[in-house]
């Protein structure tokens, strides 16, 4: 299924902004920065989810954002990552959001497509390792 994923394969997540998704500035709450991160890589796994069996996920490896305005505790963002380029199992996106007023973010995020039994061995070799 990993053929499906094609230039132009899009996700959209849509987010209330929560008193936890903020920092605060002078009198303001505002949509913290790593949330807003956090919120275009789920949108990028949201992407990708359809075209991965069950054996297979991914996990980021780059994020190359402008966060350009303020989103206010309240607003709605709208976020969209959609793929710019395939290579084998890496897959770039443009990503998107928008609070509705104001573009908030535009740039890039990277992903690596997995074998989840591989990677988990992997994992369960550096926890054997961080355990000793």
């Amino acid at each position: 299924m990993i053929d499906d994923i094609t230039v132009g394969t899009s996700g959209t997540l849509v987010k209330r902004i929560e008193l936890e998704d903020c920092t605060e500035r002078g009198d303001y709450r505002i949509f913290a920065t790593p949330d807003l991160v956090l919120l275009l890589e789920l949108t990028a796994i949201e992407a990708l989810a359809p075209h991965l069996p069950p054996t297979q996920s991914s996990v980021g490896t780059r994020v190359d954002i402008a966060h350009t305005a303020a989103t206010l505790l309240g607003q709605t963002v709208t976020c969209t990552a959609t793929v710019t380029e395939v290579d084998r199992r890496r897959v770039v996106f443009e990503i998107t959001a928008n609070d509705g007023i104001d573009d908030v973010v535009a740039g890039t995020h990277e992903r690596f497509i997995v074998d989840l039994d591989k990677f988990g061995s992997r994992l369960a070799e550096k926890a054997a390792a961080v355990g000793s």
